[in-house]
Order: structure tokens, then C-alpha cells, then sequence
């Protein structure tokens, strides 16, 4: 199975929910074309580890397409990414601080926010359009997938855990979200789910991910 095929499976007609938004005479991001980068560069069958967002940056030049990721040349971290950033340099002795999370991406992690789509300085204004497809979403790859493991980051992320099927055959990990407002009232700095992850894929399948 493709995601083309899981896709299929939702019974729900993205194409139109995407043709539908960029029909009005709004500004929307992320690019047209990067609606679906989460998936174009975490290809279904190299999946490993799912991180859920919520809401696409809704600011110029600031959405790629990948949950909690900016490009480079926004010149800075958003507080979210910078609070992983440090959470990752804690928790393991490698890692990158390429703020695009691209290379996150071709290593089997989906970086999925829950909204694909925002329109200009209107934070949430389509999650109601996405919702149901990204929900349905993380059931399929629940159902077709084994050995997966789940990242759910604050309480917008932890409420997905129902939409996970066969728990018992999936990973899920859990802590505050990344932002300031979260992650400094405790739950987030000390969680070493970057270390869990690797612990858990090198003793499953002899390999880690490069963070």
C-alpha cells in the first residue's frame, strides 16, 4: 500500500478540500505545493515514527508542509522547534538543528499537523476542513501499519490516541506540548522521547533515526 491508496481508503475527497480553498481570493499556506510534503517525503512504506501537530504557521514564509517545521531562511526558530531542539540536545549526543526537519522526514518520521492548510494570519481557520482527513489518517496507518511509534505532544495531540487502532502493536508516547506556555510548567524537558525512539527501533529493526 501507497499513501495514494491509503488515501483512497478515507473516503474523503482531499482534492476538492485543497481546489475549495485555493478557489478564494485568500492567501493560504503553506505553497500549494507543499500541501502534502509531510507525506511526499516520508513515503508510507519507510514510516516510522508519527509526530501529530495542529496548526500550520499561519505567518508569511513560515509553513513547509511539516508539522513544528520553518525554513532556513526565516532566520528563526519558532519557540515550539527551539524547546526541541533543546529537549534534543539533553536527551542524545547527535543531532541537527536544521530548522526544515526535512531530513526528520526522509528517515520514515510523519510530521503531520492536523490542518493542512491556513489561511494568512488566521490561526485555525481550516482545521475543521482537515480534520476529518487527518483523523482518518492516523487510523489507516494504525490498522495497516505494525511497530509504529506515536508522538502525542499536548493535549490536542494526546486526544488523538483514540484514533490509534491495535494499540497494542504501536508505540505511543506522551508529554506536555513543546511551546513555552506548556513546557515550562513541566512535562516536556526531560520526556527523552528521542532516545526512546531509537532505543526501540534499534532493538526492533537495527537502525535509529539521525536526529
Amino acid at each position: 500500500m501507497n499513501w495514494q491508496k491509503l488515501f483512497e481508503n478515507t473516503n474523503i475527497n482531499y482534492q476538492d478540500i485543497l481546489t475549495n480553498i485555493h478557489s478564494n481570493n485568500t492567501i493560504v499556506y503553506p505553497k500549494y505545493e507543499d500541501t502534502f510534503k509531510a507525506f511526499d517525503l516520508c513515503p508510507l512504506e519507510t514510516i516510522k515514527v508519527v509526530i501529530i501537530g495542529q496548526d500550520c504557521y499561519h505567518g508569511p514564509n513560515e509553513a513547509t508542509g511539516l508539522a513544528f517545521a520553518v525554513p532556513t531562511t526565516t532566520g528563526k526558530i519558532p519557540p515550539s522547534l527551539r524547546n526541541i531542539f533543546k529537549e534534543l540536545s539533553n536527551n542524545v549526543t547527535k543531532y541537527q538543528t536544521d530548522s526544515t526537519l526535512e531530513y526528520w522526514a526522509k528517515q520514515g518520521v510523519l510530521l503531520l499537523n492536523s490542518a493542512l492548510t491556513v489561511e494568512h494570519k488566521k490561526p485555525g481557520s481550516h482545521l475543521k476542513l482537515w480534520k476529518p482527513f487527518t483523523d482518518k489518517i492516523i487510523e489507516e496507518i494504525s490498522k495497516h501499519k505494525t511497530g509504529l511509534i506515536f508522538c502525542l505532544w499536548g493535549k490536542y495531540a494526546k486526544d488523538k490516541e483514540k484514533l490509534i487502532h491495535n494499540k497494542n502493536n504501536h508505540i505511543i508516547l506522551k508529554a506536555s506540548h513543546p511551546s513555552p506556555l506548556s513546557a515550562n510548567q513541566g512535562g516536556w524537558f526531560g520526556n527523552n522521547h528521542f532516545s526512546i525512539i531509537n532505543d526501540y527501533l534499534e532493538q526492533s529493526y537495527g537502525i535509529q533515526i539521525k536526529w
